[in-house]
């Protein structure tokens, strides 16, 4: 066989491939029960940032969150989340010296509200012995946002790009408790406060002198809107 037709039939096995395991991906998700999901979230948060560029909870704030979930399938569901939670930095102790060996400090509060993907790596749920379900599953999300800033008695809004991990446990059919860790991106240099926006001297833009905020919590959530999975419509 030549190389040239070897080509083609070499491209046409990756994509069958590719193929068969998005049919086997789809095949292994199923309808969840309950379309909604409501819930409530409680940990604490932490900063990254010219006052602080190595312990993201060195000087950790309280976050608190409220959620909005709807469940696609076992393994994708679409979450909305409002989360306001404080940071606080300081630049003692740090290893660079600034300008007249300056030292900075700065508290902020935030309000955040995002719209993010979750995937499930097992499909999640309570069921018969066939379906497979699990009643734990890692999961990973990626979203985006809007979140504004309030520190030293001005106020700052910038988009935001939050992304992390966590894992689902179902303490029932319908209730579920819930651990998150997210790193978020804020394309802004001004959460931090309107003093470290630019010591060193480096004009901010959008790829870079950005902060970032994360967050760990546990929560618990509450299904509802039971699906209809043998319907009969009357007309």
């Amino acid at each position: 066989m030549s190389l040239r037709s070897a080509q083609p039939t070499a491209s046409f096995r990756a994509i069958a491939a590719g193929l068969a395991l998005c049919a086997c991906g789809t095949a292994m998700s199923q309808s969840a029960p309950y379309k909604f999901d409501i819930g409530a979230q409680l940990g604490m948060s932490g900063y990254i940032g010219e006052a602080n560029g190595s312990n993201i909870f060195k000087k950790p704030g309280f976050d608190g969150e409220l959620s909005f979930r709807y469940n696609g399938d076992t393994r994708w569901a679409v979450r909305g989340v409002f989360s306001t939670f404080g940071l606080s930095g300081s630049t003692e102790g740090m290893a660079n010296v600034l300008p007249s060996l300056a030292q900075y400090s700065f508290s902020s509060q935030i309000y955040e509200l995002s719209a993010r993907g979750e995937f499930n790596f097992f499909a999640y749920g309570i069921g018969e012995t066939y379906k497979r379900l699990r009643r734990w599953s890692p999961y990973l999300t990626l979203g985006v946002g809007f979140a504004m800033a309030s520190s030293a008695g001005n106020t700052y809004v910038a988009p935001t790009i939050p992304m992390g991990l966590g894992v689902k446990f179902k303490l029932s059919e319908r209730w579920n408790l819930g651990v998150e860790f997210t790193m978020t991106k804020a394309f802004n240099d001004h959460f931090d406060g309107p003093d470290l926006a630019d010591l060193n001297q480096i004009e901010t833009a959008f790829y870079k002198n950005t902060d970032w905020y994360s967050r760990l919590t546990i929560g618990i959530s509450y299904e509802f809107g039971k699906r209809c999975e043998t319907c009969h419509y009357v007309d």
